[in-house]
C-alpha cells in the first residue's frame, strides 16, 4: 500500500509550530508511515530547522504533484514570504493572522480534492486570525465552514481514552441552555460514525451526565431525565452501542480501564481535564463530521518557548500517526466494500 500523504499547516509561524513540526517531520517512525509535506513559509520553517538542528533539507514546491518523499527531506508549498517583522517570535502581526487562514485554507482544498490523504495542524491563536478578517473561533468551526459541514464534533483523543464534546467553547453558565436532546443525539451519530470508519468496528460510547450523580433523581437538576436519557434512547434504537448518562465522578475510571472506546461529554472541560490529566504531552484533536481527515496538536502556540528549540513535539507526533493510521484504515474499509 502506498503511503498516505499528509497536509501539515504551519500554524501560528512566530510560536511554536514551524519547531515541533520540523521535529515531528524527521522523526523516523513517522517517515516510515507517511509522505508528509509542509503549507506554509519557507523563512519560517528553514529557521526552525536551524534552531531544533534537526537532520532536515527543506525541499520548496510549487505543486502538491512536485511533492517526493525522500530521506532527510520534507517538502513544502510556500503560500507566504512574511517579512522578518511578520516573524518575530511571540508578535504575531496582522500578516501573521492571513497566513494561518490561507494555510489552512490551502491544505483543506487539497484534502477535498483528493490530492491529499489527511491535514495536520499546528496551533494557531484565534484572535490574531480573527483580527486579520477571519472570524472563527478555531480551527475546528473554519474547517467546518470550508467544508460545507454542519455535523461537526471535536474529539480529543490519546491511546487510553477518547472524549467528544456537545458543547466547545462556551461560557460554562451557558451549557445547560445550549442542550438539546437533538444536539446530543448528533454528537453520539457522529461520534459513533466516524470512530466506526476511523478506530475501531461497532465502538461503546460512554454517555455522560451533566449534573452530579446523574442529578439524584431530580436533586439537582432534571438535564438527565429531559435531554440527555431521550438522545441516549433514540441512539440505541438506531443501532448505536451507547450508554447513559453515566456520572462523570466515576465513569472515566471505567472508560480508562478498557470498557468504552468514547465518551460523549457535554461541555469542554467535563472532557478535556481527564484527557489532559492522561495525555498532556501526546493528546490529539480530532475533528469528526467532516469530509476529510483532519487531527490537531492538544495545545496552543506557546510563544514563551518560541524560538528555544525545547517544545515538544509529541503531540505532533501523535497527531501525524493518527491522521495517517485514519486514513489508512478508511482505504483498507473502502477496499473491502
Amino acid at each position: 500500500m502506498k503511503k498516505p500523504l499528509i497536509s501539515v499547516t504551519m500554524g501560528d509561524p512566530t510560536g511554536i509550530g514551524p519547531e515541533i513540526i520540523a521535529s515531528a517531520l524527521s522523526d523516523p517512525d513517522v517517515r516510515r508511515m507517511c509522505c508528509p509535506f509542509v503549507v506554509g513559509d519557507s523563512e519560517a520553517m528553514a529557521r526552525a530547522v536551524r534552531i531544533t538542528g534537526v537532520n532536515l533539507n527543506i525541499r520548496t514546491v510549487s505543486s502538491i504533484k512536485e511533492v517526493s518523499d525522500h530521506e532527510n527531506q520534507v517538502c513544502l508549498l510556500p503560500m507566504t514570504k512574511l517579512s522578518q517583522r511578520d516573524l518575530e517570535f511571540g508578535k504575531p502581526t496582522d500578516a501573521v493572522g492571513e497566513a494561518v487562514y490561507r494555510y489552512i485554507v490551502e491544505a483543506t482544498r487539497l484534502c477535498m480534492a483528493g490530492a491529499a490523504d489527511a491535514m495536520v495542524t499546528a496551533p494557531i491563536n484565534k484572535e490574531v486570525m480573527n483580527r486579520a478578517g477571519h472570524n472563527y473561533p478555531g480551527h475546528t468551526e473554519l474547517l467546518a465552514k470550508l467544508t460545507s459541514c454542519d455535523n461537526y464534533v471535536m474529539m480529543l483523543a490519546g491511546t487510553r481514552l477518547r472524549v467528544s464534546l456537545v458543547t466547545i467553547h462556551e461560557p460554562l453558565r451557558a451549557v445547560p441552555s445550549l442542550l438539546s436532546t437533538e444536539r446530543v443525539l448528533k454528537t453520539i451519530r457522529t461520534t459513533w460514525k466516524d470512530v466506526s470508519t476511523y478506530f475501531c468496528t461497532n465502538p461503546r460510547l460512554a454517555i455522560l451526565a451533566l449534573n452530579p450523580h446523574c442529578s439524584e433523581g431530580g436533586m439537582f437538576g432534571d438535564e438527565e431525565e429531559s435531554i440527555i436519557k431521550p438522545a441516549v434512547d433514540a441512539a440505541c434504537a438506531e443501532g448505536i452501542n451507547a450508554v447513559g448518562p453515566l456520572s462523570a465522578d466515576t465513569l472515566f475510571h471505567f472508560a480508562v480501564g478498557g470498557e468504552y472506546d468514547a465518551v460523549i461529554c457535554m461541555y469542554h472541560d467535563q472532557g478535556l481535564i481527564p484527557l489532559k490529566l492522561l495525555h498532556f504531552d501526546d493528546g490529539v484533536n480530532v475533528t469528526l463530521g467532516l469530509p476529510i481527515i483532519r487531527t490537531s496538536v492538544d495545545h496552543g502556540t506557546a510563544y514563551g518557548l518560541a524560538g528555544t528549540g525545547k517544545a515538544s513535539p509529541a503531540s505532533m507526533i501523535a497527531a501525524t500517526k493518527m491522521a495517517t493510521e485514519m486514513a489508512i484504515r478508511k482505504l483498507r474499509l473502502e477496499i473491502e466494500k
